[in-house]
């Protein structure tokens, strides 16, 4: 075996990963990360694994809850456009917001950023978000790791992702089992697209439409661009303080699948919600993707959370109650529908959006 004295020497650097870089982009991050934070955290951000301690005096029987996902082709919009600061408020509500559907109280989270190059004030800005997104979900921000991946991916590219763990007492899981003929469901509006869905979105308005991302859309009073960045609005606190104050059975967090495929997953054997499209209207920029790709209602439907992000399902007696509970805290809510015997579906949806 013979080695070329003359050659370079290789290095870490040289194959495309910055430890530098990485360094300063954890220096940068900090100060973001400390705002999401909770008392039962130990240590700082630095350590092998991040530490919780759970107040078991808090709980009789605690059971733990999970849930990990990522934002999928909205990071495209935001590569784009340039603007990372928000991408983590859509990671944090996609997490935490199937976590309260048991009625889990969010208690931390850790993200996963795998980059082509590690660029310092990028990642500070996408963990910023992740920080904002915890503190609205009130959890805390436990610990992440930025991974450099050159010849995988390009150097701009990036994509998230995030696990959250969230804990609820044994007699107060909430799910399916507890949904009851006559109870009754109950929308929170959703602030637009959220995350799901962009592939069709994506294609529709910037490929078939060709619309520029920076263009003024009068429609939506504002720019496309920041229109398909709006961030994924966080129900975590909505719905932990609905489960206190009324008697909630289940929610149902909206996300791919859209409305029926979603609230069907809380229904149980034996009924059937029916849900009443003529109760809401969806918001402008869901009229303009059916429109200019010439999308159909059930593609819609199927793909897209239509203006209803969240779902809850309520005992009758207790219905104003929720929806007092929802105004006061400043959520879009209204009376979707009802549960009933069963049909031939699970969910059902019926009329048509007025203005749509």
């Amino acid at each position: 075996m013979s080695t070329d004295t003359n050659s370079p020497k290789a290095t870490y650097a040289a194959a495309g990963v910055s430890i530098a870089a990485g360094d300063e982009a954890v220096e940068k991050l900090k100060p973001w990360a400390g705002k999401a934070n909770r008392p039962e955290v130990l240590g700082g951000i630095g350590g092998f694994a991040g530490l919780f301690k759970l107040k078991l005096d808090r709980w009789k029987e605690p059971v733990l809850a999970s849930s990990t996902d990522g934002v999928g082709t909205k990071i495209a919009v935001a590569q784009a456009m340039d603007v990372h600061d928000t991408i983590g408020i859509d990671l944090v509500a996609m997490v935490v917001d199937d976590l309260v559907v048991c009625g889990a109280e969010p208690l931390f989270l850790q993200d996963y950023i795998a980059v082509g190059k590690v660029v310092p004030d990028r990642i500070a800005a996408i963990v910023k978000g992740i920080a904002e997104g915890c503190v609205q979900a009130g959890c805390a921000l436990l610990g992440g790791e930025t991974a450099e991946h050159p010849g995988l991916m390009a150097d701009g590219a990036y994509d998230v992702s995030a696990t959250g763990v969230g804990v609820v007492e044994a007699d107060k899981l909430l799910g399916p089992e507890r949904v009851r003929d006559g109870d009754v469901v109950i929308a929170m509006g959703s602030t637009g697209l959220h995350s799901n869905g962009y592939s069709l979105a994506r294609h529709v308005l910037l490929d078939i439409a060709r619309m520029p991302l920076d263009g003024h859309v009068e429609e939506f009073g504002r720019t496309l661009g920041e229109e398909m960045l709006e961030p994924t609005k966080i129900y975590a606190k909505d719905c932990m303080a609905l489960a206190a104050e009324a008697d909630a059975r289940t929610f149902a967090h909206i996300t791919g699948g859209g409305l029926v495929a979603n609230l069907a997953r809380v229904i149980p054997d034996g009924l059937t919600a029916t849900l009443d499209r003529g109760t809401w209207t969806p918001a402008p920029v869901f009229a303009l993707i059916a429109q200019r790709g010439r999308v159909e209602r059930e593609e819609m439907e199927k793909t897209f959370n239509m203006g209803v992000g969240m779902v809850a399902v309520v005992s009758a007696e207790d219905a104003d109650r929720a929806l007092a509970v929802l105004t006061a805290r400043h959520v879009p809510a209204w009376v979707l529908g009802e549960i009933g015997p069963a049909g031939e579906e699970r969910v059902v949806l019926k009329g048509d959006h007025p203005r749509f």
